[in-house]
């Protein structure tokens, strides 16, 4: 009988709770290290920004003006110095992401192929031959070469990423063109914007994606970067419906627990009058990992889907086939015909006819 992909992808994630706990584990490090760097890079860039008295005096004022100007005097002369850190910082903890996301895959993507090819190797001997082939060609696979394709795709990640900002600032250059400050024409400027930024986000989803999917090739068969990604765009071109089965309802699921998420986060900042603002910051906190928690664990489930496809064979996919119902046989006459003559009230009607 067919499965479902999408369910086998739940039942993974709830069945090996190691492997969204690996996931949580690469992707809080890069997070906790990443937000580390910002407040202390924050706090080390405001300790070298000198503030005379008469500056002072006029934070302390509260008025928007003075505040302002007060802030511009204070960092004339550093925004150059905190954006060349700022981008020195962001390179470094790309390289960081790369390397944890490559050696995060290989650990995940390696214990989901396991587990499938024994999920499928059980009813079926045929299969479980083929299994234990496939088993034998990636257990070939040199670690490094793997490390290595997980390091060129993301890099191509993170590089997709920095092309997309980049798009985005492109359209707001272009927007700019159609509202000039002679002859301001807000509404054609939105009307050129938001499509544009609408197109470069979607490309930039759909090729991030992409190169997420090629991973689980990366890993299972050894490919190469190219091979990769042609693997990834063939499972699509292949076997499209079950993909998009799996990317929409973890999708939807992703979607409620957004929801529920930020409804409960409501709660804390409706109260924050009424609450110390510690208790207030400690909700929010407590409420922000359980939902980046859930998330990872629905990645997961997401990764563990696709990887079924991929493992999952052609017979077991396919839904089955419609039987052709068996002839009946013709139903037997059951009523009198009255026009029968020997049925006749008339006597010797049969013998006149």
């Amino acid at each position: 009988m067919p499965i479902s992909p999408t369910a086998e992808g739940f039942r993974a994630a709830l069945r090996r709770p190691l492997l969204t706990f690996a996931e949580i584990s690469w992707r809080w490090v890069v997070g906790a290290t990443a937000t580390l760097l910002f407040f202390f890079g924050l706090l080390e860039f405001l300790n070298t920004l000198p503030v005379t008295r008469g500056e002072l005096l006029f934070l302390r004022s509260r008025q928007p003006f003075l505040v302002a100007q007060a802030l511009a005097h204070i960092l004339r002369g550093s925004v150059a110095r905190g954006l060349i850190s700022l981008i020195i910082a962001a390179v470094l903890m790309a390289l960081l992401w790369i390397i944890a996301a490559s050696a995060g895959r290989i650990a995940t993507v390696g214990a989901m192929v396991e587990y499938f090819r024994e999920r499928f190797a059980g009813p079926n001997a045929a299969i479980g031959s083929r299994a234990e082939s496939e088993s034998e060609i990636t257990s070939n696979v040199s670690p490094g070469r793997q490390f290595l394709t997980l390091y060129r795709l993301n890099f191509l990640r993170v590089a997709l990423a920095v092309a997309a900002i980049v798009g985005v600032i492109g359209a707001g250059v272009v927007a700019g063109f159609a509202s000039t400050p002679q002859h301001p024409r807000p509404a054609m400027a939105s009307l050129v914007f938001i499509p544009l930024v609408g197109v470069i986000c979607f490309i930039g989803y759909a090729l991030n994606w992409l190169l997420s999917l090629a991973a689980v090739f990366a890993v299972r068969d050894g490919e190469d970067v190219i091979g990769a990604i042609a693997a990834a765009a063939a499972l699509c071109r292949e076997r499209t419906a079950a993909v998009m089965a799996v990317g929409t309802w973890t999708g939807l699921a992703h979607l409620v627990v957004f929801v529920g998420a930020s409804t409960i986060v409501g709660f804390p900042l409706g109260l924050a009058g009424l609450l110390p603002w510690r208790l207030v910051a400690l909700g929010l906190i407590v409420v922000t990992l359980a939902y980046f928690a859930v998330a990872d664990w629905l990645y997961t489930a997401r990764l563990a889907g696709y990887v079924c496809i991929a493992e999952m064979p052609e017979s077991l996919l396919a839904p089955p086939p419609i039987e052709a119902p068996s002839p009946q046989p013709p139903p037997l006459e059951s009523t009198i015909d009255r026009d029968e003559p020997i049925l006749s009230d008339i006597p010797n009607l049969a013998v006149e006819t």
